[in-house]
């Protein structure tokens, strides 16, 4: 584009850029021939226009070798060592400062947000447990970026050999092979399953965005504004998905059983140990209660001893007065006095136990009388299901304590010692009665 000089005569340029899609764009002079140096002479007097957010590079030789300048946008002049002094050294170049001069002029975007589409093609992944089946799966996203850093942007970019579709394929190239790496190893290093890569987007998408945007940075100068993986696609046609997917199920299952029986053993082992702590109290409480009879009847055991010995005692006082008698001569007044004397000793011992004997009997009898107290009635627990899948136990004071708070209900499941199974608490009697017009019974009282 260029412009009437009328004082000088001739077109002048006005160097400016246009474009709308661009990171680097290199100005050119209406009808250049771009096999010439024409495309880079720039006339005196020409105008400069740099948008806001752009920059314009000057690229030029001099004695020392080849320099550039930079003008940040907005600027909106003419090309005069007066109002633009850090072109002095380029127009110094020109002769007599108003024939044309040697200058590349390239414009750099930096306040536009570019975005690039990216998609990984079909790619196969394993899952670590069965490497037989590889599931294709494809991924696609959003990347957004611009230049930050405009010089180191050019360090790593020659501005004269820029080619954007090029940059455009790099940056995607990057950011598949960073794709490929996680996914395929997301797996093993997440512990998930393939057919779940899909349901994890946002744990993917973080990860491979740490790794593009080091790489971008370090090696593009370009600055990530955004990364978004959009979706994570499964070829669920594929063999190796409905493969994997009816192996997993299998597997599925069977730990849903294995869970249920060990569910199962662990209600069957409590039951069972249930069972033998109430035949433990069983056994404690009949021997308690044996144990307080015995007691009880100490001192009828005692008279029943005393009466024995005092029935052994009467049989042999019984033989020896038979010897006695038999040994007497009434007829002629002898007596057998060895008889009579053992007669009188067991006479008198027989009645000393005798009398002891009574007398226990009555001490024994005022104490049974005085002391004896019944039993303790045996206490029946029930077992309650809680909600949590586990049981918990009570007495019947508990049950109406549940009761109470709302923790037991008609169709909470009970059991107890002599159920075959589980029931409802309205069909045991002794708990259904707790339900019956809203009143609970008080507590046994203690006898």
């Amino acid at each position: 584009m260029g412009i009437l000089n009328k004082n000088e005569g001739g077109i002048m340029d006005v160097i400016r850029c246009d474009e709308q899609d661009y990171l680097i764009w290199k100005w050119r002079p209406n009808n250049s021939d771009s096999q010439t140096h024409k495309e880079n002479a720039i006339r005196w007097g020409s105008s400069l226009r740099v948008k806001d957010g752009s920059i314009a590079v000057f690229v030029y030789h001099t004695k020392e070798g080849i320099k550039q300048d930079f003008i940040e946008g907005p600027c909106d002049e003419i090309l005069k060592t007066s109002n633009l002094p850090i072109l002095t050294s380029i127009l110094g170049l020109a002769y007599d400062g108003k024939s044309p001069f040697q200058a590349e002029v390239y414009f750099i975007n930096r306040a536009n947000i570019i975005q690039q589409k990216f998609a990984a093609p079909y790619f196969d992944v394993y899952d670590p447990r069965f490497m037989d089946f590889g599931v294709p799966i494809a991924v696609r996203g959003m990347l957004t970026f611009k230049i930050d850093d405009y010089k180191s942007f050019i360090k790593l970019h020659r501005l004269d050999e820029f080619d954007k579709e090029m940059f455009d394929k790099q940056i995607k190239d990057v950011i598949i092979k960073e794709i490929k790496t996680v996914v395929s190893n997301a797996p093993s290093n997440n512990n998930m399953s393939v057919l779940q890569l899909e349901r994890n987007v946002e744990s993917i998408n973080a990860l491979v965005e740490r790794k593009v945007v080091a790489d971008l940075e370090n090696d593009f100068g370009i600055k990530v504004v955004r990364f978004d993986i959009s979706v994570i696609d499964i070829d669920k046609e594929s063999e190796g998905y409905v493969q994997l997917k009816s192996v997993t199920q299998d597997i599925t299952s069977a730990q849903a059983k294995a869970q249920a029986e060990a569910k199962i053993k662990n209600i069957y082992a409590e039951q069972k140990d249930y069972e033998e702590r109430l035949r433990i109290q069983r056994e404690e409480s009949q021997f308690a209660q044996h144990m307080q009879t015995a007691s009880g009847n100490i001192s009828a055991y005692q008279t029943t001893k005393q009466a024995e010995v005092g029935i052994a005692g009467a049989e042999a006082l019984g033989k020896m007065g038979a010897a006695g008698g038999a040994n007497a001569d009434l007829g002629g007044g002898g007596m057998n006095m060895t008889g009579m004397m053992a007669g009188m000793a067991m006479g008198g011992a027989l009645g000393q136990n005798m009398a002891g004997m009574f007398n226990n009997m009555n001490q024994g009898l005022n104490n049974n009388q005085q002391g004896m107290t019944p039993p303790p009635m045996p206490t029946i627990l029930y077992h309650m299901a809680l909600q949590n899948g586990q049981s918990a136990q009570y007495d019947i004071n508990g049950m109406k304590n549940n009761i109470a708070n709302g923790t037991l209900t008609k169709d909470t499941l009970v059991w107890k010692q002599g159920m075959a199974s589980w029931a409802k608490a309205s069909d045991v009697p002794e708990i259904n009665a707790l339900f019956l017009d809203g009143k609970i019974p008080p507590s046994i009282p203690n006898v």
